[in-house]
């Protein structure tokens, strides 16, 4: 299993009908709250025109960090999250140890571990 390095993922969304607004400012919030999280190294959102997909772009320092966002993330914005957007794809890349991949199998994430090709 692979120890330490960067986590990244690449999220889907698609926003439900009436919503767009209120997941603007829901991610507004969410941004203003990542920058103040140690280990989040991006935090990005980009949208087609409509609104109506939005894709998530996020890289961590480490599993440690990662898995802190994740839980501060459902502790403070799950419910109403999940009440904006229905989740499409959630895609995982690098180095997420066992906790972390726990918690990623309860998103239903696609976890892709290892570099390709091969590092030497």
């Amino acid at each position: 299993m692979p120890m330490g390095g960067q986590v990244s993922w690449h999220v889907e969304l698609a926003v439900k009908p009436g919503e767009l607004e209120n997941f603007r400012a829901l991610t507004r919030e969410m941004m203003e709250v990542a920058r103040s999280e140690p280990g989040v190294l991006i935090y990005e959102r980009f949208a087609g025109r409509d609104g109506r997909v939005v894709h998530v772009y996020e890289r961590y320092s480490d599993s440690a960090a990662a898995l802190a966002h994740l839980l501060e993330f459902q502790r403070r914005f799950g419910k109403r999250f999940s009440g904006m957007v229905d989740r499409k794809r959630f895609t995982v890349f690098g180095a997420a140890d066992d906790e972390l991949r726990r918690l990623l199998d309860g998103f239903g994430a696609t976890i892709y571990l290892d570099p390709f090709p091969p590092l030497p």
